[in-house]
């Protein structure tokens, strides 16, 4: 038997019980739920991760739907309990679902929403964050003056790199990946190489365009090359960044051999996925080459870091905030509520869920559909012809 899991109760005489594993950012997504007839409860216990056996206590003996975070472990048994249960909709506050057992879901009939759409320019921004901390060594200069180490300007203090005019490498240019890319070019006019398996054809005529304003100007253009293979852009570029999904192909992608072809000075930014990366070659990597620098996001076997790691004075750690602004995760818990609100009334799918504005839109109700539905061909959901 499961021990009861301390909750938060909103609108107790709802008809649909939605359950929320973690409090959430904002009221919003609380209020659309309530107004659709939900009673909403909110796990209050101080756990970062809940078990398996939380969330089966939270899903009680009826549940419509339960909002969860990337966290947690929903496979089978999740599901087979939601089920159990009455319940048709799961939603991760996330854009990620390597947590989730898709097809245990399929099983069920639970459909599995996400949160795209809404992070692009948020985890872009850390990631830019990110390279310039690292190239002007930001961190380090600022544990030197609080350890109250500063006594005097010197000519060689904390040195670092120049951005302007380097080359600036892309792997996996997609939507966040193109975004970086453009904040990079643009604000620090820095040539781009970049590596996806499909062409990014919207990045190549912004770069293209801003380069033919440069040289209006009487400034130096910005160039861009999309690369035949990763390697060119490890081998080429002054700083990288990492975008790819995670899957067999890209796990490890960034390992001994491939730290090894890039620059000893080069800069590499990981805000996409922890395993694409092989923390144990890194740590080594960044012992033998001091002014190689690093800025994650995430990590392997998150909330750990592999040993060594966090003693590297170049390296740069972040706790997995790409998508930490105010209003990317009020919209993250708001995309995440209308998915699982959208199933419970039988709602369509949105036919686009990276256009989420109307969703998102406070003076407007939104659409009557689900927001994002991964698993919506598979449970031949329809799809919204709004």
């Amino acid at each position: 038997m499961a021990k009861p899991v301390s909750i938060e109760v909103w609108n107790p005489n709802g008809k649909y019980r939605v359950v929320s594993t973690k409090s959430m950012p904002g009221t919003r997504w609380i209020n659309l739920l309530i107004e659709q007839d939900c009673r909403v409860e909110i796990c209050t216990q101080k756990k970062t991760i809940l078990s398996v056996e939380d969330i089966i206590a939270l899903i009680g003996d009826k549940c419509d739907g339960v909002i969860g975070q990337l966290t947690e472990d929903w496979g089978e048994t999740l599901f087979s309990a939601l089920s159990r249960a009455g319940g048709k909709a799961f939603s991760n506050m996330a854009v990620g679902y390597n947590n989730v057992d898709v097809n245990a879901a399929n099983k069920y009939g639970v459909a599995v929403g996400n949160t795209p759409g809404v992070l692009t320019e948020t985890t872009a921004e850390l990631a830019a964050s990110l390279s310039l901390a690292a190239a002007r060594r930001i961190v380090e200069a600022d544990e030197f003056m609080r350890a109250g180490l500063y006594d005097g300007w010197l000519p060689n203090l904390f040195v670092g790199n120049l951005l302007k005019g380097q080359t600036v490498g892309v792997i996996g240019a997609g939507r966040i990946g193109s975004a970086y890319a453009r904040m990079m070019i643009e604000g620090f006019k820095m040539n781009l190489i970049y590596y996806d398996l499909y062409q990014s054809t919207r990045l190549e005529k912004f770069v293209t365009a801003y380069g033919e304003f440069l040289k209006a100007n009487g400034e130096q253009p910005v160039t861009w090359r999309r690369a035949a293979t990763m390697d060119e852009v490890l081998r080429q570029a002054d700083v990288i960044s990492l975008h790819p999904v995670l899957d067999k192909t890209t796990y490890h992608l960034i390992n001994k051999e491939s730290l090894a072809t890039m620059k000893k000075e080069a800069i590499l930014v990981n805000c996409s996925r922890g395993p694409v990366v092989d923390e144990v070659a890194l740590v080594e990597h960044l012992k033998q080459n001091p002014m190689f620098r690093v800025g994650l996001d995430v990590f392997e076997d998150e909330p750990f870091m592999k040993p060594g790691l966090s003693d590297m004075k170049n390296a740069i750690v972040v706790p997995h905030i790409a998508s930490a602004s105010k209003w990317t995760r009020e919209g993250m818990a708001t995309l995440a509520a209308l998915n699982v609100l959208g199933k419970i009334k039988g709602y369509p799918v949105w036919s686009d869920p990276n256009r989420v504005a109307p969703f998102l839109n406070e003076n407007a109700p939104p659409p009557a559909a689900c927001p994002s539905i991964v698993n919506a061909k598979a449970l031949s959901l329809p799809v919204s012809r709004l």
